[in-house]
C-alpha cells in the first residue's frame, strides 16, 4: 500500500531518494547540494509517495500559477517500486491540486527513457516552449 501526502523534504532527505532512482542525472554537478536545497525549499508542490513501512518511493514537485499551468520539475520512482502506478498516481494528484484538468495545464522536460510513460499518460510534444539557458552543465550521477 502507498500513501500520497503534501510533504516537503530536507534535500538531504530528497538526495537519499534521488540515489534510488533514475532521476538524478537530470542534474548538473555544479553547485548540486545548494540548489537541490533551494529546489526543495520553494517548490509549490511537494507530493511524496511512501510505503507502508514508511520508505519515501516516490516524489514529484512543481511549479504552479494554480489559475492556468502546473510545470512538474521533478518526478521519480524508487528503481525497486516503478511499473505500480506510483508515478501516475502522482501526476494525477498534483494536477488536481494545481487546480484540475479542465483549467490546468501541465508542461514538463521530460528525459528520453521517461517519454513513453508521459505519452501514455495522454501527453504531448509541445510546440509552444521556449527556452533561455546558459548553465553551466557538468553531468553526474548522484550516488
Amino acid at each position: 500500500m502507498v500513501e500520497i501526502e503534501e510533504k516537503r523534504l530536507s534535500a538531504d532527505e530528497y538526495i537519499e531518494f534521488l540515489k534510488r532512482t533514475d532521476l538524478g542525472s537530470q542534474y548538473p554537478g555544479e553547485r548540486f547540494k545548494e540548489r537541490i536545497d533551494k529546489l526543495v525549499s520553494y517548490t509549490t508542490i511537494s507530493l511524496i509517495a511512501k510505503n507502508s513501512s514508511g520508505l519515501i518511493v516516490g516524489v514529484l514537485f512543481g511549479l504552479t500559477d494554480y489559475g492556468y499551468w502546473l510545470f512538474v520539475t521533478d518526478l521519480g520512482v524508487d528503481r525497486k517500486f516503478t511499473n505500480q502506478g506510483i508515478g501516475k498516481r502522482l501526476m494525477k494528484e498534483a494536477h488536481n491540486s494545481a487546480g484540475g484538468e479542465k483549467d490546468i495545464a501541465v508542461y514538463l522536460v521530460a528525459n528520453e527513457g521517461a517519454v513513453p510513460f508521459y505519452k501514455k499518460m495522454g501527453m504531448e510534444y509541445a510546440d509552444d516552449v521556449m527556452q533561455y539557458s546558459h548553465i553551466d552543465w557538468t553531468p553526474f550521477t548522484v550516488e
